[in-house]
């Protein structure tokens, strides 16, 4: 679907950003790919590798409404990734998460609109679910607006829906990299925030591809939500550094102990497809009437039962020592 088309990624120089457009360019011929960020050195790097003709770099910043509409110009699908996501930096400097996740949601729907964009996926995150730290509580903004803005573009052909998942494994910002940067610079332990913690994990290769096949997916509107395995943050460090002992250090601000991606309240609401859940949206669309038990791609829903949560703490999924070792070993440098 992506042959001959033009696509736009928001925070296109991040962890998700390159790879997104690595398997772009391996599975489709886009006729034009453009990365739209802020950091004109990340993007001085991106280019060294990603050089193809198709491949456009615009400087930007998902705040600035004007710059968005006016690079948007003939685009057919967006990817909005550009977010602040880390969650102490966010309690400490709340206004500046808004301006980026929330108003910067808002100016990508207004760009997308004007410009005619066939589909929008915007990223979101499981701490958008039931949210108690401020990034969690922006994100789920976002989600709101996202799945909104299909009755704002009413009969326009523009369509939003979201994808929601957990931590990405090795991505930047997250533990990985973290607890390997300690192991290689000698650390006698590893520090662990509580015992007990749970996370939701995903492969930056699952989520990539599962944003992919949402697009043909979506009519517009669903949080799409990957079934996926969860961890306990003990675990990974003992398959990281099996020979470090752990020191307890405490949750930080705006930490959960587990996350939730599915909450009891969205039970209701909620689509169970063989490799993921579908949130519908709880608003009625005034310019169609849509049934999103069955998918773009043909695949049939059922609904779930009424005291259904998905969480990571609840999850039949989980992986070992070994296999988060396995998995570790297969994480990009």
């Amino acid at each position: 679907m992506f042959n001959g088309k033009s696509l736009f990624i928001t925070g296109g120089t991040g962890s998700f950003g390159r790879n997104f457009i690595q398997r772009l360019l391996e599975q489709y011929q886009p006729k034009r790919v453009v990365v739209f960020s802020r950091d004109e050195l990340k993007q001085y790097e991106m280019q060294q590798t990603f050089n193809a003709p198709c491949m456009r770099y615009f400087i930007g910043d998902v705040r600035d409404a004007e710059r968005l509409r006016v690079a948007m110009r003939g685009i057919d699908y967006v990817v909005h990734a550009a977010a602040l996501k880390q969650v102490p930096a966010a309690e400490y400097n709340p206004t500046e998460c808004i301006r980026t996740n929330v108003n910067g949601a808002e100016n990508v729907i207004a760009a997308a609109i004007d410009n005619g964009v066939k589909k929008v996926i915007a990223l979101s995150t499981d701490k958008a679910a039931s949210p108690i730290n401020l990034y969690g509580a922006t994100k789920l903004l976002s989600d709101k607006l996202f799945v909104a803005a299909n009755n704002i573009a009413g009969e326009q052909q523009t369509r939003f829906s979201v994808v929601r998942y957990g931590n990405v494994a090795g991505s930047r910002g997250s533990v990985v990299p973290f607890f390997s940067k300690l192991v290689a610079q000698g650390a006698r332990e590893l520090p662990i925030t509580d015992a007990r913690m749970t996370r939701f994990w995903i492969t930056l290769d699952h989520g990539v591809q599962f944003v992919l096949d949402n697009f043909a997916r979506m009519h517009g509107g669903e949080i799409f939500v990957p079934k996926i395995p969860s961890i306990r943050v003990v675990d990974l460090a003992q398959a990281m550094a099996p020979a470090l002992p752990h020191k307890l250090v405490g949750i930080r601000p705006g930490e959960k102990l587990h996350e939730l991606m599915v909450p009891l309240d969205d039970a209701r609401m909620t689509l169970e497809f063989e490799d993921h859940f579908t949130i519908q949206p709880s608003i009625r669309f005034t310019h169609t009437d849509l049934d999103f038990a069955v998918d773009g791609l043909g695949e049939q829903g059922r609904a779930v039962s009424e005291d259904f949560e998905y969480r990571s703490d609840t999850n039949p999924h989980f992986l070992d020592v070994g296999q988060i070792s396995e998995l570790h070993g297969e994480l990009p440098a």
